[in-house]
């Protein structure tokens, strides 16, 4: 299954970085921790999320093990497609 890294890491560099490609994370790296989105960004990623992969997110879904880094985001992404298939 197609992975995600990349779409996420154009919408977090576009509208939390306002499109700044020079401070550099990985994959791995917290967004929280790092400071890249706050809580107000952690609702607009859910919404970025529900409507490009047609997936809903439920509020007890809305925590740091899945939404935390673009490898954790990527792994909950593929799980919630794989559970609707």
């Amino acid at each position: 299954m197609e992975r995600f890294e990349h779409q996420l890491r154009k919408f977090i560099v576009e509208n939390f970085l306002f499109g700044d490609e020079a401070m550099p994370f990985s994959d791995e790296d917290s967004l929280l921790d790092r400071g890249l989105i706050d809580s107000t960004g952690v609702l607009e990623l859910v919404a970025f999320l529900q409507q490009n992969f047609a997936i809903t997110i439920a509020d007890d879904e809305i925590v740091p093990d899945n939404l935390d880094s673009i490898l954790g985001i990527s792994d909950f992404v593929e799980q919630k497609l794989q559970a609707r298939a």
